[in-house]
């Protein structure tokens, strides 16, 4: 039953994640979102590198601590 619980947890991602590049990709409703979204995509690498380093600096120091 945890793996179905599991399963059904990634469908739903993998259907939120197509759903909203085609709505960011498609001019939908006369919504020109597309230059938009590629902003917030190169932002947002930024930030998840940052947030990547941080998680590292922590990892690092609570093995420095051990």
């Amino acid at each position: 039953m945890s793996a179905l619980k599991g399963l059904f947890k990634i469908i739903i991602g993998i259907l939120f994640i197509i759903i909203s590049l085609w709505v960011a990709v498609v001019n939908l409703f006369g919504w020109n979102w597309r230059s938009a979204t590629l902003d917030l995509i190169k932002r947002g690498i930024i930030i998840a590198v940052i947030f990547i380093g941080l998680i590292f600096l922590i990892l690092g120091f609570t093995d420095l601590k051990e």
